[in-house]
């Protein structure tokens, strides 16, 4: 349970901090609203974040951070800027720009056309990778703690190792259960926004 319990907050911390970057990224990264000189480098810091499959990114916050949870949250954090903020600046690309036009033609500042005219247009689409990504950190989050970045995946390794197959059946249907908690909470968000 203190493993399960280890992966819940794991996935939804970085979760968390991972989606709130990606945010500010992922407006960042959207050529139609800024200039090529810093829209360029955030999206090559967001393809870096992709670059890589999150059980390296594991062994190298293991060996930055030592083992334990931290390294499991920094992990899944830099994994989710990977994928939210390059799905969330593309998204900023299709807006109409129109509204945009309006707001600026009024005068507001970019915070307000930000607010006003860019995130209605694209808030549903980002409720959307925010519940997948909260999803695939779930996942993720007993992956990574098969090289020590903490949570459930350390008890199925050494469960693997100790040959206790009952055991590693029983953390996998948990696994399984704890992916469809999250799949029912999610459709749920889905359907409030």
């Amino acid at each position: 349970m203190s493993g399960l319990a280890e992966s819940l907050q794991i996935a939804i911390i970085s979760s968390f901090f991972g989606i709130v970057i990606s945010l500010f990224l992922g407006l960042l990264a959207a050529r139609n609203l800024m200039p090529l000189i810093v829209s360029t480098p955030v999206r090559g810091f967001i393809a870096l974040c992709r670059s890589f499959h999150p059980v390296i990114i594991a062994i190298l916050f293991v060996k930055a951070v030592g083992f334990g949870a931290l390294a499991g949250i920094l992990t899944l954090v830099f994994a989710s800027i990977g994928f939210i903020a390059k799905l969330f600046a593309e998204a900023i690309e299709e807006i109409s720009f129109k509204p945009v036009e309006a707001i600026r033609a009024t005068g507001a500042s970019f915070v307000s056309v930000i607010l006003y005219a860019v995130m209605p247009q694209v808030f549903t689409r980002f409720i959307g990778f925010a519940s997948y990504q909260l999803d695939s950190n779930l996942r993720n989050s007993t992956m990574v703690g098969i090289v020590g970045a903490g949570g459930l995946g350390g008890t199925l390794f050494s469960a693997f190792q100790r040959f206790d197959y009952d055991f590693v059946a029983a953390i996998l249907i948990t696994i399984i259960a704890l992916i469809l908690v999250g799949e029912f909470l999610s459709n749920i968000v889905r359907r409030i926004f």
